[in-house]
């Protein structure tokens, strides 16, 4: 498994869930994982599992699955860009070098793991969820086109 060393893994969130049955409550948890190189490739996964570590290593499986490059321009991105993602609005704003990631909650992970080192981020929705804000930040990240010089 020479792939798994070349990215970074960050858990973002574990949360127990319950589904009721005839017999009582069931348990299982839910982990969102989010994995990039940081060098422009992030993803973001999410999975079920009986205990936590089976489903943090089934949400690292789905974060591979959903990998993507970002348009990177010297440590940042090439133009600001806003994205909603369910409740979460997210607004990425490039930044001169040296200037640093400025971000905060689960945008500051995604940003992270993508190798973005010059960005000023901010979550305009005034939802706490970490996992619809790290989606947002996602949907931010994919409206990037960078064309190509002919």
């Amino acid at each position: 498994m020479q792939k798994s060393s070349e990215f970074k893994e960050k858990v973002l969130e574990v949360r127990r869930v319950t589904r009721v049955m005839a017999g009582g409550k069931r348990f299982s948890f839910r982990a969102t994982v989010a994995i990039g190189d940081e060098k422009g490739r992030v993803g973001i996964g999410l999975a079920k599992g009986l205990d936590v570590a089976a489903a943090v290593a089934k949400g690292k499986r789905q974060a591979q699955k959903n990998l993507f490059s970002v348009p990177l321009k010297d440590g940042s991105i090439p133009y600001d860009v806003t994205a909603k993602y369910s409740a979460a609005r997210v607004r990425l704003k490039p930044a001169r070098k040296g200037h640093g990631l400025i971000a905060g909650g689960s945008s500051r992970m995604i940003l992270e793991l993508a190798g973005v080192k010059d960005i000023s981020a901010k979550i305009l929705g005034r939802t706490t969820n970490k996992l619809t804000n790290a989606m947002a930040t996602i949907a931010a990240l994919r409206k990037i086109k960078v064309q190509e010089k002919k």
